[in-house]
């Protein structure tokens, strides 16, 4: 996500901590290079030109404190100025003084807004909310069909009953408030351009039900595009807030710098892969820091807690540290880290990866789902005592995974290591609660 931008700035900022002395002179440089850093990465020009003056105003004029380098200081500068654009705080859903709350959805077709539903649905499912997904896209051949298999893969119920749009949507309100549904998300059709019919669709909608949130669904991977359209939207229509999906393709994020300060509208969530439970709040804050390569820690957090069964996570530290993991074990932990999201993602989080990054070390999710198809070939002796796995024993796994032998070795070395890292930390004298050394 956005790696065009974290690569550059994250030469910007490399450049800038060593500096021991902020000019003018050099400030104009490093300027110069984020000028043509962001349109680059396809950020409106006008919004180009807001961000380098606020820069170059706060930066010229800087005083160095005592706990932050010249350098470090103007990457703070930056830091807010970026995290000024997306938006500078997170924004919540509105939600209704009698339920149930309803949130329209609105966009261009293929923008991701049927399966969006899906994945907001599912969020505030977690979050103890009993939301009902409504199709009324009766346009697009099997749009509702789609959306009752999503529905069905996250236990949400759908309404589907066949009717016109805004009949259709009313009688969907009156049904969530009799089932005692406390939210009700209503997927609207779209086209693949702005027209009269959809935007005339859209006012008959929210006339009818005045929605406490009307949504916008952006394809982050259209940049300026979707900036355009949005405008357009947010004029004719008017709206809440926004939704960037398929961020995780987006490598320039022209759109998420773009759109906050063009519409005047906050980005409430961003799309981050493929299946329901790949959605993000956004936090403006934390998206800067990890432009500017500095990690995202509070999310990496969040992330585990979410996705982490927080039961299983404790069996297995336990086995770890009392030297009794087994290949079964890690197994599970593949699944667990799996659960988070791309492994690309959730790496991004981490302070300092960036440097990995510029030095082209690639991290592909695939390894994960080798690693698993490894151990799901080995019988359960094999697993529970690694030890007994000689080379015949890693040639027939190498087939029966439709792997190589030193797929095998590799996966092995990776445990072994893992074991020895046991052995080290069951030596070390451990607090009462083991919960310190927990995620």
């Amino acid at each position: 996500m956005l790696d065009q931008l974290q690569e550059s700035f994250g030469k910007i900022v490399r450049t800038l901590r060593n500096e021991g002395k902020i000019t003018e002179g050099n400030i104009r440089d490093t300027l110069r290079l984020v000028r043509r850093s962001l349109l680059e990465a396809d950020v409106n020009y006008k919004v180009v030109k807001e961000f380098i003056d606020n820069v170059q105003e706060k930066a010229i004029g800087v005083t160095v404190t005592k706990s932050l380098s010249p350098g470090q200081q103007v990457i703070k500068i930056f830091n807010d100025e970026l995290a000024r654009l997306l938006g500078e705080k997170q924004y919540h859903l509105k939600t209704a003084s009698i339920p149930p709350t309803v949130i329209l959805l609105a966009g261009l077709q293929g923008c991701g807004k049927t399966t969006f539903a899906a994945k907001l649905a599912l969020l505030l499912k977690k979050q103890n909310h009993k939301p009902l997904l409504v199709p009324v896209d009766v346009y697009r051949p099997a749009a509702v069909r789609q959306l009752e298999i999503l529905g069905e893969k996250i236990g949400v119920p759908v309404f589907s009953e066949k009717n016109k749009v805004v009949k259709r949507a009313a009688e969907a309100v009156n049904f969530a408030r009799k089932q005692h549904l406390d939210t009700v998300i209503i997927d609207t059709a779209g086209r693949l351009h702005i027209d009269k019919e959809m935007m005339k669709e859209l006012e008959a909608l929210k006339k009818a039900l005045k929605p406490q949130n009307i949504l916008f669904v952006a394809d982050g991977m259209t940049g300026q595009d979707a900036v355009n359209t949005a405008a357009a939207f947010n004029e004719k229509l008017g709206f809440d807030g926004i939704i960037l999906t398929k961020m995780d393709s987006d490598t320039r994020g022209g759109a998420a710098l773009s759109i906050v300060a063009v519409t005047g509208k906050p980005i409430m969530y961003i799309g981050t892969g493929e299946k329901p439970e790949h959605i993000e709040v956004f936090h403006p804050d934390r998206i800067a820091n990890r432009i500017l390569g500095m990690g995202d820690v509070v999310s990496l957090v969040e992330k585990v807690q979410a996705s982490v069964d927080a039961e299983q996570a404790e069996k297995l530290e336990k086995k770890f540290l009392k030297q009794q993991f087994t290949l079964e074990d890690y197994l599970e932990q593949l699944k667990q880290i799996k659960k988070m999201g791309p492994l690309g993602d959730i790496l991004e989080m981490i302070p300092g990866f960036s440097k990995l990054k510029s030095k082209n070390i690639k991290v592909d999710d695939r390894e994960l789902t080798r690693a698993e198809v490894i151990i799901q070939s080995m019988t359960r002796q094999e697993r529970q005592k690694p030890a007994i796995i000689n080379g015949s024993r890693r040639k027939r796994i190498a087939r029966g995974s439709g792997t190589k032998p030193s797929d095998v070795n590799r996966l092995l070395n990776q445990y072994w290591q893992l074991v020895k890292m046991s052995k080290q930390m069951s030596k070390m004298k451990l607090p009462g609660n083991l919960s310190a050394f927990r995620m």
